[in-house]
């Protein structure tokens, strides 16, 4: 997981933009009428990111008697995402993340926006930007519309939280023909009970294991050549040593990539350096 900077502008300039773009005078009036309740809406929802408790926000059925949930929906979908006077702020968000890199998965590429807290059970939050991060589709599909009920099932904010201030993930070498790589995560000591828990339920949601150990496989069959020309001029221990360099320039870019994690595990692996990679 990568944080993120949270968006330059504010719900007001976004829902302003879209009121303006829609033609529909029945619901840009109405979307004026609740536009005080969502600007509201968006200071309750950054004080409860602030605290790491966005589990405790209650959904609703509509934006205050006002306008409908679908109607939020097509607000998104067919101004906010679609009009010219809104697709700035769309760009900007999607664009935020450091190579286009998902910030859920940290692998694969961005390509929509996630609503963090559902816009089917909180309408209110359907254009404010802190609840918009940009991912990747895979990401997005398996998400879905879950929103945690207890602050341990509460999945990391980019916006809000930081995942890379201690090392949680790490990785073993299965051996096997050819060579696998297994994930988990072990957060540091100094993590506390709900965050440790949370990184494991992101884990676990995104299905970060399984997408780590495929490209992991993947890593280990793009290196075996270069390995087994090294074997030929040099004992294990080099092998060994090359990997962990390898390692270090991982670590250098993100302290919790599974590249870091991999490398470090099969730098550590005797049966591995030995000849395990052939």
């Amino acid at each position: 997981m990568r944080r993120l900077t949270p968006p330059g502008m504010n719900v007001e300039a976004t829902l302003s933009a879209c009121i303006g773009s829609i033609r529909d005078a029945d619901l840009s009036g109405r979307l004026a009428l609740v536009k005080d309740f969502i600007v509201s809406a968006e200071l309750d929802y950054s004080n409860h990111g602030a605290e790491g408790s966005l589990h405790l926000v209650e959904g609703a059925d509509g934006v205050n008697g006002t306008v409908s949930t679908a109607e939020m929906e097509r607000v998104y979908k067919g101004t906010f995402v679609k009009s010219k006077a809104t697709r700035e702020y769309y760009g900007a968000i999607k664009s935020a993340s450091e190579n286009d890199i998902c910030p859920l998965c940290s692998q694969r590429t961005i390509s929509q926006l996630d609503h963090y807290l559902p816009q089917s059970a909180n309408p209110a939050f359907t254009v404010t930007p802190l609840n918009l991060v940009p991912v990747c589709s895979e990401c997005n599909k398996t998400k879905l519309a879950l929103q945690a009920a207890v602050a341990g099932d509460q999945t990391f904010h980019p916006y809000f939280e930081d995942a890379d201030d201690g090392r949680w993930l790490f990785a073993e070498v299965l051996e096997t023909t050819p060579a696998a790589l297994v994930f988990r995560t072990s957060p540091p000591d100094n993590w506390g009970a709900v965050k440790s828990q949370r990184i494991s339920s992101h884990f676990r949601i995104f299905k970060l294991a399984e997408l780590y150990a495929s490209h992991a496989a993947v890593e280990i069959s793009d290196i075996r050549f270069g390995l087994i020309s090294m074997s030929r001029r040099n004992a294990p221990h080099k092998i060994s040593a090359h990997l962990r360099e390898v390692a270090l320039s991982r670590a250098a870019a993100h302290a919790n990539s599974w590249r870091r994690a991999a490398y470090e595990a099969l730098a550590d692996s005797q049966w591995f350096c030995a000849g395990g990679y052939r």
